[in-house]
C-alpha cells in the first residue's frame, strides 16, 4: 500500500516545538529541530549526555520532569519520544485536542505526523516516506543522496547566469581513498566545468565526471617534472574568467604543506572568488588507517606536523631540529622520504634516544598501502632496503610503538 501521509515543509522557524523523552531518538531529532530555528522544550526527567549538553549550551530548554497534561498549550508541533507507551498515548490524545501534530516514535501510525529520512543537498531538502519501513526509507534517502554527490541525478540546479563568474572552489581530496572525501567536496566536483588535479587528489573519482568537463593535471610529481605553481594560479584564474566553475582538486588538505592559499592569494588578487573546503588530512589519516594513533592517554600529549621539503641545516629551513628533539610526543613527517636519513640523524643528535619507534606508511589509504614498523636508529636503512617511496607520513613518537592488541 502506498504511504498515505501527505509530505509538507514546516516552517518551524521561533515556534514552540515541545518534545519528550531525552534518549536516544531525540538524541537523533532534535538537532535537526535546532537548526530550523525552532523554540524547542524537552520534556523528560532525564536526558542522555548529549541532550544535556544542547540544553547547557542553550540550544533547547529543558524542563526536568514527566509530561503533564497542558505541555501542548501554544506548541506547534510535537514529538512524543518517552519509554513509556501510555505517555506517548496520552501525549497524542492531548496533540490531538490541542489540534498540534504529532510524532509518536514507538507507533508511528497511531500519531498524527511521521518523521520522514531527510536528506541536504545543495541547497535542497528532501524526505522519503516508505510507509512504515524506516530502514527502506533510509536506503532511499542514501542513495539518492549518492547521486546527487555524484552527479549522475540531476539535482535541476540552473546554470549560472550570464556574465557571472562562478570563481574557483580549492578542494581537498583527502589522503587517496576517494571514500574519504567530504560531502561538500564531491558535489562541488559534480558541478564543475574545470578540475584542476594534483598526482595526490582522489583519481578514481575524475571517472565519474561528465565527459564535457575539462581535466587539468597540475602535474606537481616529487622530485620531477612539476608545473610551476605560478602555471597553476593562472590557470585557475584563467579558466574562471572564461566564466567556468573551476574546481583545484589536491590531496590532502590544501591548508597543511598544500600551496592552497598562495592559490587563495593569487586569485584574490585577481579578482576571483574563491570557495575553500578543507579534506581530510594525510598526516593524521594516514597514520590512522595504519593502526598508529598521532596522540594517546598517556603516551603523547603533543604533536608536531613537520615539512620534509628542506633538510636540517638548510638556510631555507624553518624548523628548529634540536627542539624537535627534545619533544616527548610524537611528530609526524611530511614529504620526508628523500631526506629521511637527514631527518633521522638531526633527531638523534638532538638527543632523541635511537629505539624511539618510528612507522613509515606509504601509500597510505590505498591498496598499495605499506607499512614499515622501525626505530630511529634504523629507520633511514631499513626503509630503504624495503624500496620505500613518495607519497609515505613518517611517524616519530611512542605511539608508532602502540599495539591495538594490547591494553595500554
Amino acid at each position: 500500500m502506498d504511504d498515505p501521509h501527505y509530505l509538507s515543509g514546516l516552517n518551524l522557524t521561533g515556534r514552540r516545538v515541545v518534545v519528550f523523552g531525552g534518549g536516544s531518538v531525540a538524541q537523533r531529532r532534535l538537532p535537526r529541530l535546532i537548526s530550523a530555528g525552532a523554540r524547542v522544550e524537552l520534556v523528560s526527567p532525564h536526558t542522555t549526555p548529549s541532550v544535556q549538553g544542547m540544553a547547557d549550551a542553550g540550544e533547547l530548554v529543558w524542563h526536568q520532569r514527566r509530561y503533564a497534561e497542558g505541555d501542548l498549550r501554544a506548541a506547534w508541533y510535537a514529538l512524543a519520544c518517552t519509554n513509556d507507551p501510555e505517555t506517548n498515548a496520552a501525549i497524542c490524545a492531548e496533540a490531538e485536542r490541542e489540534r498540534v501534530f504529532c510524532v509518536r516514535a514507538d507507533e508511528g501510525e497511531s500519531g498524527s505526523a511521521v518523521t520522514p529520512a531527510t536528506g541536504r543537498h545543495g541547497g535542497l531538502l528532501f524526505g522519503v516516506l516508505s510507509g512504515g519501513e524506516p530502514l527502506r526509507s533510509a536506503a532511499v534517502r542514501d542513495s539518492m543522496l549518492d547521486g546527487l554527490h555524484a552527479g549522475t541525478i540531476e539535482d535541476g540546479r540552473q546554470p549560472y547566469p550570464e556574465g557571472t563568474l562562478p570563481g574557483v572552489a580549492l578542494v581537498g581530496g583527502g589522503p587517496g581513498d576517494p571514500d574519504l572525501i567530504t560531502v561538500r567536496a564531491r558535489r562541488l566536483l559534480s558541478r564543475a566545468d574545470v578540475v584542476v588535479v594534483d598526482r595526490l587528489g582522489p583519481r578514481e573519482l575524475l571517472d565519474e565526471l561528465a565527459p564535457e568537463v575539462e581535466v587539468i593535471d597540475a602535474a606537481k610529481i616529487p622530485y620531477g617534472r612539476a608545473a610551476s605553481q605560478d602555471v597553476i594560479n593562472r590557470t585557475l584564474i584563467e579558466k574562471a574568467k572564461e566564466g567556468k566553475f573551476v574546481v583545484r582538486l589536491k590531496g590532502g588538505d590544501p591548508y597543511l604543506f598544500g600551496r592552497g592559499f598562495e592559490e587563495v592569494q593569487a586569485c584574490a588578487e585577481a579578482g576571483v572568488p574563491v570557495t575553500m573546503v578543507p579534506g581530510i588530512t594525510s598526516a593524521f589519516a594516514v597514520p590512522a588507517v595504519a593502526d598508529v594513533p598521532v596522540t594517546h592517554r598517556g603516551v603523547a600529549h603533543e604533536v608536531v606536523v613537520v615539512s620534509g621539503h628542506v633538510a636540517p641545516g638548510d638556510e631555507r629551513s624553518l624548523v628548529d631540529w634540536s627542539l624537535l628533539a627534545r619533544m616527548r610526543g610524537t611528530i609526524v613527517l611530511m614529504m620526508g622520504v628523500e631526506r629521511l636519513p637527514k631527518f633521522a640523524a638531526a633527531l638523534l643528535e638532538g638527543g632523541r634516544p635511537g629505539d624511539t619507534p618510528v612507522a613509515v606508511v606509504e601509500d597510505g589509504t590505498m591498496r598499495t598501502q605499506r607499512v614499515l614498523r622501525s626505530t630511529l636508529a634504523s629507520v633511514a636503512e631499513e626503509a630503504e632496503a624495503a624500496g620505500v617511496r613518495p607519497p609515505a607520513v613518517i611517524v616519530f613518537g611512542p605511539v608508532a610503538g602502540l599495539d591495538r592488541n594490547q591494553a595500554g
